[in-house]
């Protein structure tokens, strides 16, 4: 897992689940992570919140049990997607979930 990005946050939208037309199944996250942050010398608040997509059949054990709050550790990669309106965002791509509590 090369330029891997890790983020810890909450879950706070409960998690959608669907599947291809190849039948390879598909669950989106929503994270939201908040912490303190050194920058330049001082104490920075850092806010964001990401969608996860996590694909592969590997990921619905843990993704099926999942609630609102639970916190997570996410390994993976970013990308951007379009939306259908033509919007980007950012995405996480999930390589490893860990559910902390």
């Amino acid at each position: 897992m090369d330029n891997c990005s890790v983020l810890v946050g909450s879950l706070c939208r409960q998690p959608e689940h669907s599947e291809s037309p190849a039948g390879i199944p598909h669950s989106v996250l929503v994270l939201e992570h908040r912490s303190m942050q050194q920058e330049a010398g001082l104490q920075r608040q850092v806010y964001v919140r990401i969608q996860v997509v996590a694909t592969g059949t590997e990921f619905q054990p843990i993704t099926r049990k999942l609630t609102l709050g639970d916190t997570l550790k996410v390994t993976g990669f970013l990308s951007r997607h379009q939306s259908r309106s033509g919007q980007a965002k950012l995405v996480l791509h999930a390589q490893r979930i860990e559910q902390i509590s």
